[in-house]
Parts: structure tokens; sequence; C-alpha cells
């Protein structure tokens, strides 16, 4: 049976809490949630969330985002490096500072436990790289002084409800940038019914979807 858009968007509700309650990765959420708005039938949808507890649920409405209400955790570089990478979680907002060094936060297999992440960035003579999944919508805002902030990050087509991130960047005589998997080391990914017809689908013309690695080639399948 074919789906509807508000049976899509109760699987999009259900991913977002399966996040919350430590399920998924930022980039699992982002790509599970991509490949919900490009299901076609009910079958499509419940391949979606068959590992998650509770399945595929019936569409309803959707849930007030819980207010996290803790401190920001701080990760500072002081005329040297500090990175945040691999698995990790976040419960609350972000605090990146670097002052003469830089700071790295790969959020891709970060378990995001509010409905988006909120990054300060604080930046003077030195660089704060914050890599993101491709398809995530990047909000970027701040002051700029002798310095840079950009985006490079594909993000969803429009229409989708797309993870957040929200980056507050204040620059001095340095950069701030937020850089998709296009551009970054890629991770190690694992590889689900759906995806062979997610990625068929994305590639279509009209979609404006992003070239991304083959999933089959990071666990040695051919």
């Amino acid at each position: 049976m074919r789906a509807s858009d508000a049976e899509r968007e109760s699987v999009v509700e259900r991913l977002r809490e399966a996040s919350a309650e430590g399920r998924l990765t930022l980039a699992e959420l982002t790509e599970r949630t991509e490949a919900a708005y490009l299901a076609q039938t009910h079958g499509e949808l419940a391949q979606i969330t068959a590992d998650l507890p509770g399945g595929a649920p019936a569409p309803g409405p959707a849930a007030p985002a819980a207010s996290q209400g803790r401190a920001r955790k701080w990760i500072v570089a002081v005329m040297g490096d500090a990175k945040r990478t691999g698995t990790w979680r976040i419960d609350d907002g972000i605090g990146a500072v670097c002052v003469m060094g830089d700071v790295v936060l790969d959020l891709r297999q970060a378990e995001v436990r509010g409905r988006e992440v909120d990054i300060v960035a604080t930046c003077v003579m030195g660089d704060v790289k914050i890599i993101v999944p491709d398809g995530v919508d990047v909000e970027l805002s701040g002051v700029t002084i002798m310095g840079d902030k950009k985006v490079q990050v594909v993000e969803a087509p429009r229409g989708q409800s797309a993870p957040v991130v929200r980056v507050t960047a204040y620059v001095l005589m340095g950069d701030v940038k937020i850089i998709g998997d296009s551009r970054a080391e890629p991770i190690k990914r694992g590889w689900f019914v759906w995806s062979e017809w997610w990625q068929e689908r994305r590639r279509r013309p009209g979609h404006g979807g992003y070239e991304i690695p083959d999933r089959r080639r990071h666990r040695g399948l051919h």
C-alpha cells in the first residue's frame, strides 16, 4: 500500500525519538530521515524503523521538544589542538573555544539527545572545524572580524524536516567552518535493507541529492 505524507512524518518523528533515546547517531538519523521522505510504500517505511522498538508507528501529532536545561559542555584549545570525534553523547549545548589553536568537532557518530545541536564557537587566531552529515539543516550566525566563517554542507531538499545544527560563531583573525561528509574523511556506516532503494531514489533528477560513498565498501562488502 502507498504511504501517505502523514505516515512519513510519523516515521520521521519516531526517528527523532529514537535519536533522543540514544538509539541513533546523527548520521543515522539524517540518513533514515531522508529515506523516510523517499519511501513510497508502507513496507519501505517499516524497513526504516524495523530495528527500533515499536517499529513503524501510526500517524500522530508531533511531540514537543524537551527542554534540556543543562550546562553547555566546553571544548577548549589554547595554543594547541582539541578534537572530539567517534562515538560520543550530546545532551545539551556545546561550546568550542580556540586561542591560537585548533578545535575539531565531528558530530556524525554523536548521539544527539535533543531536537537540535546548539554550538557556540569562539575563535581567536585559530580554527574551529565542525563535521556534520550531508543532509542536515545548518544555521550559522555570529560576528567575524578579520576572519572567516562558512558552511560547506549539502543540505536536505526543500520541504524535508532534517536534523538541525545551529552554530553561533565569534571570530577574530580565525576561521569557523562547517563541512559535510563529501569534504571529510568517510566514517564506517551500516548497510540496511532500505539502503539500495534509498540511494537509487536520491540520485534521480530533480531530487537534488548528493553523492555519497558506497556504504558496502566500508564494511568490506562487494
